[in-house]
């Protein structure tokens, strides 16, 4: 996982629908300078997901990001704020216990 201190990338969830990426600059420009702004949004209908990437000027920037923002209303909803994880920080798989893995049964009629 990322210094938490040393990041400038952070991960905004919970956007209002109706939101657009002017409502997230003027928002974040209250912490800093933003450097840009990524709304995710669905590839087919091209709807907002919810959430963005905003990438601030500083690290420092992007901790008081954090600590201001996270739980602000923005366009009839809370935000939440916090740092980006890295793209290649994936979550290792995690191979479940023996014991609870479901046992065998041979598929077919019942005799």
């Amino acid at each position: 996982m990322p210094n938490k201190a040393k990041t400038k990338d952070l991960y905004v969830s919970d956007i209002s629908f109706d939101a657009e990426e002017e409502d997230l600059r003027k928002l974040f420009t209250l912490c800093g300078t933003v450097r840009s702004i990524h709304m995710i949004t669905d590839r087919q209908s091209g709807q907002l997901k919810g959430c963005a990437y905003v990438r601030m000027a500083t690290p420092d920037e992007a901790k008081d990001a954090i600590n201001t923002l996270d739980g602000t209303w923005l366009v009839n909803r809370c935000i939440h704020v916090r740092a980006a994880r890295p793209k290649n920080a994936a979550e290792p798989a995690v191979e479940p216990a023996a014991e609870t893995r479901r046992a065998h049964r041979p598929r077919g009629r019942r005799k």
